[in-house]
């Protein structure tokens, strides 16, 4: 039997970051997604336990400001992007605002250090979280197309053949053809 299992990333770093950080019995104050206060001072040996601790997890200390900010517009547009919110501005001018930059700054940073536009950022992101949606069939692709802010289900489907190598309903038809064969295993198992 398989369960599917719907999570908040930006919610499960948060309590891992947390966690970790009341291991080392440190005081701290979490300022924003992923950036740190702490209100005591901390020395290379404190520092390198967290980071340490925080590898287990697949997670890093930041050490550029460049790369924090690259981060940062990640998290924004991650978050923007799994929402489902419908913004009624473009995303650039989204991005800029909520980073409290120009867009033309902050895309040349981006692809500097993401080796990656801002614009294939939000692609992939949207391509995942359409995969997400795809899985869970509670929704058409037009709604989904509609939900990613898309122009039609067209556009949607040029996007996600262009980042898989297959269209959406091939992508339906692989899932469908899983679940129907974990059902069969299952029916087998359980005869057995």
């Amino acid at each position: 039997m398989k369960m599917y299992v719907k999570f908040d990333f930006n919610t499960l770093c948060k309590k891992v970051l947390e966690e970790k950080l009341k291991e080392h019995g440190l005081k701290y104050r979490l300022v924003n997604s992923g950036e740190v206060e702490f209100l005591e001072s901390i020395n290379g040996e404190q520092r390198q336990a967290i980071k340490s601790s925080l590898e287990e997890y697949g997670m890093e200390i930041i050490e550029s400001q460049k790369v924090a900010l690259v981060q940062k517009i990640k998290d924004i547009i991650v978050k923007l992007v799994f929402s489902g919110e419908m913004i009624s501005v473009k995303a650039s001018v989204y991005i800029a605002e909520k980073m409290n930059h120009s867009y033309g700054y902050l895309s040349t940073l981006f692809s500097e250090v993401a080796c990656t536009s801002i614009e294939n950022f939000i692609i992939l992101q949207k391509i995942e979280y359409a995969k997400e949606l795809i899985i869970s069939k509670q929704y058409s692709l037009t709604e989904i197309a509609h939900k990613l802010n898309y122009s039609s289900v067209a556009h949607l489907s040029t996007q996600f053949k262009n980042t898989t190598g297959i269209t959406p309903s091939y992508f339906q038809k692989i899932i469908a053809g899983r679940r129907k064969a974990d059902s069969f295993n299952q029916q087998y198992r359980n005869a057995v």
